[in-house]
């Protein structure tokens, strides 16, 4: 057997007797984040240039809901706008380096709600889609990322095609050739942090958009690739540059549960800045309002090399603050916990002078998602603050994450009953409904304009 062909035969069986509860409930709070941070994003500027485009290329009326407007297109296009809004915060889920909640809920709701799939198998294909994406972004990052190819999008069709071909019902066979197709169109850059533009927010739509496409040629047919991972040409070795063990990836499925590894992100800012921010939230406190003089964050290698880390700007978009360390250390340090107006004070002159006096430095000892920062006072004095972290502790329950998403949207205006919506929608979508779900958004978009 192949890893493509295992993985078919795992998707194929997953439902609510084979998946385990502490799984299963992870699920259910992935959605529930997904689609608070999706609401909490709504006076963001990318749904609406997603939704533009959308409308430009697939016109005409459908049966998927816009959740920017509330209005009713194409299912492609509602992928692609409803994904920007997911990212649009940039405070979607994340499992390792991907954020595979804003490729795949977006994708599976337009498909339920347009009649392509049944309520009752969500639960299932999210899972899927988690476990295929999540697996491969774990064995494989540490080699991909660093060459500038960003995991969301290089797992992420493949994270789409499994929860697509989830929720068709599709069998082993048909599976394997999905997860064929999805390897043959992953792909995507980082250069877009680096550059602090918008690319990244797109992304996730057209992901989604490329697996659900290798899903509906591999029900219609296609000869499709079987060693997709570990062949020759294979994922592995054309974009890791090594061969892959399939035997031990083979080993992990349905032992190492990937939605388990789903994190939560509590700010506004990259995944890996939000150890930094909660470290420096420790040192605001204990600086208590003296003056800095310069500061230096070490952190593993690995967060220091992706694309944005270590800017110093200038800044003109939150594609740039959210992802550097100087700014996102500064601001927590001056104004405290960041939201998203924060991460436009690009012309700010007491942020912009500390941001040139920060430092990020690697560190092999620094394990990820820690971080250690050394301040240097005006007085002399040097603070050390050490800040541990994984992923497990940003692994939020239920009732946990709906209590910060009310937090987080009331930020927005976007009032707790809203939330609540969302919450009893998470819990039982069988049960709720899509009804419910959507009459929330358009609560919501009403209390933002009134803002």
């Amino acid at each position: 057997m192949t890893v493509a062909e295992e993985l078919g035969r795992f998707v194929a069986r997953l439902n609510r007797e084979t998946i385990p509860d502490l799984v299963w409930q992870k699920a259910q709070t992935c959605l529930l984040n997904g689609y608070g941070i999706a609401m909490a994003g709504l006076a963001t500027p990318y749904e609406p240039v997603a939704r533009a485009a959308a409308n430009a290329m697939y016109p005409g009326g459908g049966a998927a809901t816009f959740l920017g407007n509330g209005e009713r297109g194409n299912i492609t296009g509602a992928v692609m706008a409803n994904a920007a809004l997911f990212h649009g915060r940039g405070q979607e889920d994340t499992c390792g380096a991907a954020h595979l909640g804003a490729v795949i809920i977006p994708l599976l709701m337009a498909l339920i709600e347009s009649g392509h799939g049944d309520i009752d198998d969500l639960i299932p294909a999210l899972v899927a889609g988690y476990e295929v994406g999540g697996l491969f972004e774990e064995v494989l990052a540490g080699d991909t990322t660093p060459k500038g190819l960003r995991a969301t999008t290089l797992y992420g069709a493949g994270a789409a095609a499994a929860a697509t071909a989830r929720l068709f019902h599709m069998d082993a066979e048909r599976i394997c050739a999905a997860l064929g197709n999805a390897v043959s169109f992953s792909g995507g850059l980082l250069q877009t942090f680096a550059e602090g533009t918008d690319e990244w927010r797109y992304q996730v739509g057209v992901t989604a958009q490329a697996g659900w496409a290798a899903t509906e040629l591999a029900r219609a047919g296609s000869v499709s690739i079987t060693q997709a991972y570990e062949g020759a040409k294979g994922l592995a070795q054309a974009f890791a540059g090594r061969a892959l063990d399939a035997d031990m990836v083979i080993g992990k499925i349905g032992q190492d549960w990937q939605t388990l590894r789903v994190a939560f992100k509590p700010f506004p800012v990259c995944a890996f800045n939000q150890t930094p921010v909660t470290a420096a939230l420790d040192l605001r406190d204990r600086i208590a309002g003296r003056r800095i003089d310069r500061a230096t964050v070490w952190m593993n290698p690995y967060e220091c090399g992706y694309a944005g880390m270590d800017s110093k700007g200038p800044f003109s978009t939150i594609g740039g603050t959210l992802m550097s360390i100087p700014f996102c250390i500064t601001q927590t340090l001056l104004r405290g916990a960041p939201s998203m107006a924060m991460m436009t004070e690009y012309d700010d002159a007491e942020i912009n002078a500390l941001v040139a006096r920060i430092d990020l430095d690697a560190d092999a000892a620094v394990p990820t998602l820690c971080c250690r920062i050394l301040v240097h006072l005006d007085d002399g004095e040097v603070i050390d603050e050490i800040c541990n972290m994984s992923a497990a502790d940003y692994a939020y329950r239920f009732e946990e994450m709906r209590d910060r998403l009310i937090r987080t949207n009331a930020q927005e205006n976007v009032s707790a009953g809203c939330v609540d919506a969302l919450a009893r929608f998470a819990a039982d979508p069988t049960k709720a409904g899509l009804g419910p779900l959507y009459d929330a958004f358009a609560t919501a978009r009403g209390e933002i304009r009134r803002q």
